[in-house]
């Protein structure tokens, strides 16, 4: 028998955000087929986990099949899909979650020199702009909104505040 604990206020919950099925499976030898998927995304609700990211919608048409399949599935947990900062991204995202009870968007972006000079060839008011529109059009489809900068720890401590500020 498993007796759940109850927060006895706000402050003391714990939330448990699980990335089994998107970082997880990154891992060498750890893909899954769409039925394990499932079948770990229900695990995972009846456990009492509070958000499951499901995928990354946009990565392939497996992913998206697989974030739309749980976001049916899932009854009690968030499901989340995850989103570069492009509209595309976000849409793609939006379309697979649209029929989870509760849905959210993880949208990202880099934000350190290395990434905005070599990956983006974006200056910081071009990354900043993305935040902004990125995290905007999400809203549009959800009001839970994550959004994560790509790298922060080399990222310039004022940007950093910045960004994270405006998201």
């Amino acid at each position: 028998m498993t007796a759940k604990t109850e927060a006895k206020s706000e402050k003391d919950r714990v939330v448990i955000f699980d990335t089994t099925l998107r970082d997880g499976e990154q891992s060498p030898g750890a893909s899954m087929t769409l039925e394990e998927k499932l079948q770990v995304a229900e695990l995972l609700d009846e456990m009492g986990v509070d958000i499951i990211e499901a995928g990354f919608p946009i990565a392939s048409n497996g992913d998206f099949e697989a974030v739309s399949e749980i976001a049916k599935r899932v009854k009690k947990a968030v499901v989340c899909g995850l989103a570069r900062a492009s509209n595309a991204d976000i849409d793609r995202a939006a379309e697979a979650l649209q029929h989870a009870e509760r849905r959210r968007i993880h949208t990202f972006i880099g934000t350190s020199p290395l990434h905005r000079q070599f990956q983006l060839q974006l200056d910081q008011d071009q990354v900043h702009e993305r935040v902004v529109n990125s995290v905007t059009r999400a809203r549009n489809y959800t009001d839970d909104v994550e959004w994560s900068p790509l790298d922060p720890t080399r990222t310039e401590h004022d940007f950093r505040c910045r960004v994270v500020q405006t998201a």
